[in-house]
This record gives C-alpha cells, structure tokens and sequence, in this order.
C-alpha cells in the first residue's frame, strides 16, 4: 500500500492515490486532473477507481475527466442518485484493490449522501489502517451539517451517530485522511495537517468533546461561517456530472477594440484579476475585481454572475490562464476572452477607464482621528471584525454587498477595509457598479492598521493555520 497526497491551495482540497502495485484508486480528484495521471505513471501503476466520499459543494470534482481518460470506474453513494454510469455504494459494500479491502460506511450528516471508505491492507493486518473520511472527519473540525438550511438539525444528528457510532468505534491507530484542511469552508476551525489519528482526535477535537447531541447540534448550526453561493450549485453539478474540460471555451486573446465591442453586449462582463494596486490605478468601467493572488476561486464561485459569459484582465496570458484554472475548479466555466496587452494596450488605445483611491493606514488614522466626514465600512466576515475594528465601523461581508448596498448613502465618501486590501477591493467594485462615486481602498487592510499601532491585531487575520478565507 502506497499513499500519495495532493494539495489544492486556495480552496484547501485534499485529494488521494491509493496504490498497489498494478492499480491504484483516486480519492475525491479535483477538476484537472493530469497529476493524478502523471503520479501513477510515476509509480507504474494503472488507475482503475475513482472514488467519490461524497457530492462536494465547494468544487468541481474531476471524476468524468479522470473516467473518460483512464476507464476506471466512479465509486459513489447510491443514495446520491448520480445520473452518469457509476458504480453504487451502500453501508457493508467493499471495494477490492489488490491486498486492500476498501470498507464503506454511509455517514450522512456534512450531506446526506457521505461515505466513508475503512482502508484494510490484508498483506499486513486484518485490521483497519485508515478511513478516507472526507468531510465528515477534519483535523481539529467535523463537517458543517448547515448547507442544506431546511435540514440542518436533521443532519447535525446524523452526523453525530456518524462520528460517534461508526468513526469512534475504529482503534485509534487508524488513520484519517479527510478531503479538507484549514482554509476550508466546509468546517469552522480545520487544523493545518493534512492526516490524523482516531485516537488523537478521539482525545483533542474539541467538537468531539461535546457528548450531548442536542448541544453538539446547537454547535455546529449557529454562528458558522457563510456559505458561499456556489455551495448550492456545485453539489447538484457534481451528481450531474461536470461538464468535461475538453468541451469548454478556449481563451481568446482580443485586441482592446474587440474587448471593448463584447463589453457593450449585456451577455459579457469583466473580470479584472490583477493586484488591488494595479486594479486602483486604472480598470475598465463595471468590471468585477477579485485579485489572482487572493482566495480567487472561492469568491469566484461566489460571487461572478453565472449567467454571463467572462472577459477576463489579467498581468499576462499565462496569468489569464491560470485564473480560468481557478475558476473552472468553483464551476465558474464561461470565460471566453482574455485582454492582450492588459490595461496597458487598453490605456494606448484611448479607451475610457477607471480608478479607486488606494489610502494608506497611516492616511485612514489621520482622517479617523481629525475632522474628515465618511463612512468606514469594514467588509471583513462577522467572526474578523468582532475581533478587531476601528471604532465606529459598519460590518457588511464583501459577498452581501451585492444586495445590501441600500444600506449605505451613494452620495457620501466611503473606505472600505478588509483584512489585506484584497477583498475590499473587491468591495469597491461592486459598490461602483451601484453607482457609487467616491470610494476609498485601505491598502494593507487592518493588517496594516494594526501593525501601524492604530488597532488591536485581528488573531483571526493573522492565524497562520486559520481559515484562509479570512486572509483572502
């Protein structure tokens, strides 16, 4: 037996191949799916199952890219009633990989279809070596049982009996191999390793601490992190089966007269995916920024209309490119056109643009301290700005923006702070598209405010092992 991990930045996806010495399986792939190819290469082995723990909401799953390029078969529950050809899986099912015996558990509770797969290499032992749990399981975390809202009680029991009638039934020398670390959406507080232990989290998970279920249930369906929009999509696209990368649109690289010409269509929009810094010195009019270096494919997912088709602004082509990758992984798959030349060809070309005032922490302090009239809008998430924010502030998440801007007066001057300047900037974007005026950016966010001296450090911003979502 041979395990190898795959990490996926950014939305914080584990993904697995397990191998014997002819054949191996891949657990839970992400979207693109050529390292899992080049990996067995690698090892001299033939992929020939893909399993499936469960539908996952926060990405596009490779599975049908993965089956149509290698003929293995796709594992999944029966009860996720997939439309594609799978193989269906019920509690006692086994999956035969050469000397490992792969045992499911049905463990509803994240969604009401999750398996769990028990891992028995019989060239060894009789006994369980590890349990791929998916999202039922983290390091430190279980899954969030609240993206189904109507059923969020319902399947916060589930996962009670899930976690405490058949995972903690396993010796504590099994390992766990979740499909989530920190950064993740799909739990609260993941830790920062990629595997664990029964024992270890039998002993040290505090939400495993927690012995009666109703106060357990109570736990994990208040106060939890927002789900992002394509959480309702990506699950239902999943059952369906991705569309394959293959089908989807190839990049065009358009002069600035042709990207100008399908920006004047109602079916386009614009992405512009460069630095905040860059984005404030000059952008096109109406166009979404969501920084490439920041939580991209997330707020992508969450907040880029899916009924449009993209034009994306970028530093370059390969970073146009890297950004479809991103974006195709939340299911965000119409992005059509590419601006050559980026802003600079734009700006030759006499094309109108735009800008937002990037202001320093140090300026912000002067203005907050002084006599300066405006409206300090923090649109960091709740659990951010409880922790830390300047006096006076107005909390609204960058993602509610989009239908709460009434909240705020159009006509007076307004900064807008996050964490690092990425997602405020964001902010500033759709607050624009509304039809606001006179916007501000706090470079640096409270991170630079903080270590100006001017605020009390944010610990959920600065946590090197917290939520990345936070530091997006």
């Amino acid at each position: 037996m041979l395990l190898k991990h795959y990490f996926t930045e950014k939305i914080a996806h584990s993904s697995y191949l397990l191998c014997g010495q002819k054949s191996c399986a891949v657990i839970d792939p992400q979207r693109d799916v050529s390292h899992y190819i080049e990996g067995a290469r690698a090892q001299g082995v033939t992929i020939t199952h893909i399993i499936q723990t469960h539908l996952h909401a926060d990405f596009i799953s490779g599975h049908m890219d993965l089956a149509e390029m290698t003929g293995a078969d796709i594992y999944v529950a029966k009860s996720a009633n997939c439309t594609f050809d799978h193989i269906p899986l019920s509690e006692g099912d086994t999956i035969q990989l050469e000397d490992m015996e792969l045992q499911v558990l049905e463990t509803p509770g994240h969604t009401p279809e999750h398996l769990c797969f028990v891992v028995v290499d019989k060239a060894r032992s009789e006994s369980p070596v590890g349990v791929f749990t998916g999202d039922t399981l983290f390091v430190g975390d279980v899954g969030r049982p609240d993206l189904f809202p109507n059923r969020a009680q319902e399947l916060a029991g589930k996962l009670y009996h899930s976690l405490h009638d058949k995972l903690m039934t396993l010796p504590d020398y099994c390992e766990v191999y979740p499909t989530h670390g920190a950064g993740s959406l799909c739990g609260r507080d993941m830790g920062a390793k990629w595997r664990s232990t029964i024992g270890y989290e039998r002993y040290f998970n505090q939400v495993l601490q927690i012995e009666d279920k109703q106060s357990f249930a109570k736990s994990l369906t208040e106060n939890m992190p927002e789900a992002p929009d394509h959480f309702s999509r990506c699950s239902d696209i999943n059952r369906k089966g991705p569309a394959k990368l293959k089908e989807l649109p190839k990049l065009e690289e358009l002069s600035p007269t042709d990207f100008s010409r399908k920006i004047q269509e109602d079916a386009f929009v614009v992405l512009d995916t460069r630095s905040y810094l860059a984005y404030g010195s000059q952008h096109i009019p109406g166009s979404w920024h969501l920084d490439l270096n920041g939580n991209f494919p997330t707020f992508a997912g969450w907040v880029i209309p899916t009924d449009k088709k993209i034009l994306l602004v970028a530093d370059s082509f390969s970073k146009a490119q890297e950004a479809v990758v991103w974006a195709r992984r939340t299911g965000v798959d119409h992005i059509v056109g590419y601006l050559d030349g980026s802003m600079t060809a734009w700006a030759i070309s006499g094309l109108r643009s735009s800008s937002v005032q990037q202001i320093s922490a140090e300026d912000l302090h002067d203005r907050v301290v002084g006599h300066d009239q405006f409206i300090m809008l923090d649109v960091r998430a709740p659990g951010e700005f409880k922790d830390s924010h300047i006096e006076g502030a107005i909390n609204i998440p960058v993602a509610d923006l989009r239908t709460r801007f009434n909240e705020l007066d159009p006509k007076k001057k307004t900064v807008l702070a996050c964490s690092s300047g990425n997602r405020s900037s964001l902010g500033t974007s759709i607050l624009k598209q509304k039809g606001f005026k006179n916007i501000i950016n706090l470079a640096g966010g409270m991170t630079g405010y903080s270590a100006a001296g001017h605020a009390a450090q944010c610990r959920v911003c600065v946590n090197p092992h917290g939520s990345r979502f936070h530091n997006a």
